[in-house]
């Protein structure tokens, strides 16, 4: 069987457990990245099957449903939080609810072209602002500190793809992952521009990654704890939440979780401010969002 770059497949090995794309072929080797799991592997061709059309059909109905219970959950959330700060905002008087808002600057830094298409459209969804750039793995650690300075963002998400090789060393040994070492690295190198964990809010990880190393790196929120496959959507949900919280009040950890697609074992962090701050009077002219 013949198979080219963009080729969505299944690895008999692991009874055809995950849909992969296929990003590069060397030789008879394919390296592999999730469809929609953030997770970086390699397989023997042979190893390989090609997803039928129903197999794809089948799996995009099946994620987009789970997507859209857990939009519906972000949606019944940010409602609530909408209503909070409005009461807030106007002393309990609805009809002089004459005020803006600013919601924080973004900064999303992702190792996969395809995942940052579909992160900056569920940041479109929800309504917030964001410069997403494609970098790779290796490079982040030395081209973040020059976006932070010139972006300034509020929140930075640094992910893309990982894996844990028990091959490679046990998994308190940072050289059994993939990238979590390029991804440490760059939260060390942000954390040289604002050590403030408050000011400058930080996610990182990907599938499997050290969890631990990238706290103690200076990450607010990372993956994962139990080192299993993170979702591709689930660092956007976490930013939302810190977004959409007002900067008076603290995120704890298991508010964040609740409406990612993956939850505590795959995710994790410190209880965290939000972001959102509210100003009277709204003037249309002045470009704040309402």
């Amino acid at each position: 069987m013949t198979f080219i770059v963009g080729d969505l497949v299944t690895r008999t090995s692991h009874q055809h457990d995950i849909l992969f794309r296929i990003s590069a072929l060397k030789e008879q080797v394919a390296i592999l990245h999730g469809e929609d799991l953030r997770l970086e592997a390699d397989a023997p061709i042979n190893d390989l099957v090609k997803a039928s059309e129903r197999d794809i059909l089948t799996h995009e109905k099946q994620e987009k449903e789970q997507l859209d219970y857990s939009f519906r959950l972000f949606k019944q959330d940010y409602q609530l939080m909408k209503e909070k700060r409005t009461y807030e905002s106007t002393e309990g008087y609805i009809d002089h609810a004459d005020f803006f808002q600013l919601p924080a600057r973004v900064l999303h830094l992702d190792g996969d072209r395809h995942y940052l298409k579909k992160c900056i459209d569920l940041y479109k969804r929800i309504g917030l602002q964001v410069h997403g750039l494609y970098i790779e793995e290796s490079e982040m650690p030395l081209e973040i500190a020059g976006l932070i300075q010139r972006i300034q963002p509020d929140i930075v998400v640094i992910t893309g793809h990982d894996a844990f090789s028990e091959k490679k060393g046990d998994k308190n040994d940072l050289k059994a992952y993939r990238h979590s070492r390029y991804f440490v690295e760059a939260v060390r190198e942000a954390r040289r521009i604002e050590s403030n964990l408050d000011q400058l809010v930080i996610f990182a990880g990907a599938c499997q990654s050290y969890f631990q190393s990238l706290i103690r790196a200076g990450a607010n929120f990372a993956s994962s704890p139990s080192r299993i496959n993170i979702h591709a959507l689930d660092p956007v949900y976490i930013t939302a939440k810190l977004a959409y919280t007002s900067f008076m009040d603290k995120v704890m950890v298991s508010e964040v979780l609740r409406n990612t697609l993956t939850g505590e074992k795959g995710l994790g962090g410190i209880e965290t401010r939000g972001f959102l701050r509210t100003g009277m009077p709204y003037l249309e002219d002045e470009g704040t969002e309402k």
